[in-house]
């Protein structure tokens, strides 16, 4: 079965737990923030993922979002679908909500270093939903979409990116690697004037290029030298070389002129 009880026993629990019990909202928004999960869910399933891993990623907020006097605990997770379910869960939810923005966005890419396969599977699938949701707002409203966030944009945004870039360098053969890097660019797109206003490419003569010349993007944090990076361009003028993450512009060797 593709469908299986256990899944169908997940969606139930979710639209409990988030729309039944309080309502919930997307952020900002008048829908209902049940869409969230089950927007992992089926982007989990067209991984490839398991069965524990897409009934995890559909309950994967249900535990950090519940309300005090339905409160979802890892245990009763647990009880209902089985220890691997409630350890991914766990896995990828905030400790503690009542730090600040920037120490929870710490602490959440400090966790992705000893994530299983599945828990960067999920973790995936939940930023794959969440980034491409932004960006189609954005497209619509463009940066007062930001508004209803507790940090600004570009805090926001190189969250994200760096998010991404631990994900990607940590499993290379994870299956949402493409989709992540093709919205690691288009985020970087939405702040690549402040990023290159702040952090510019260093622009060298030819003569001085040197493929093994240790690189770190400003945007997402990808480290590595030019020959690994394998994003590199060569014009009439110059050869550039980019972030493989984000696409950000790292390094210009201006050459020769004729």
């Amino acid at each position: 079965m593709i469908y299986t009880s256990k899944i169908q026993k997940a969606i139930k629990f979710a639209i409990k737990t988030h729309e039944v019990y309080q309502k919930q909202k997307r952020k900002g928004k008048d829908i209902a923030y049940i869409t969230h999960p089950l927007t992992v869910g089926i982007i989990l399933s067209q991984s490839k993922a398991s069965e524990d891993a897409i009934v995890a990623g559909i309950l994967h907020d249900t535990i950090e979002d519940s309300t005090e006097d339905k409160k979802v605990s890892a245990e009763m997770i647990e009880e209902r679908f089985g220890k691997e379910v409630s350890d991914l869960v766990l896995s990828i939810t905030e400790k503690d909500k009542g730090l600040s923005w920037a120490e929870r966005k710490k602490q959440a890419l400090e966790h992705i270093q000893n994530f299983s396969h599945d828990s960067l599977l999920i973790k995936s699938a939940d930023i794959v939903a969440n980034v491409s949701e932004l960006l189609d707002d954005y497209a619509r409203y463009e940066d007062s979409v930001f508004a209803r966030f507790n940090a600004p944009k570009t805090k926001i945004i190189k969250h994200q990116l760096e998010a991404i870039c631990s994900i990607v360098q940590k499993w290379k053969e994870n299956p949402l690697t493409e989709d992540l890097k093709f919205l690691a660019d288009k985020l970087q797109m939405i702040e690549s004037t402040k990023f290159m206003s702040q952090n510019p490419a260093k622009v060298i003569k030819y003569k001085d290029y040197d493929e093994n010349e240790k690189l770190e993007c400003p945007a997402c944090g990808w480290k590595g030298t030019p020959r690994e990076s394998g994003f590199i361009e060569s014009g009439d003028y110059c050869l550039d070389v980019s972030c493989p993450i984000c696409g950000k512009m790292l390094l210009v060797a201006d050459f020769p002129k004729a």
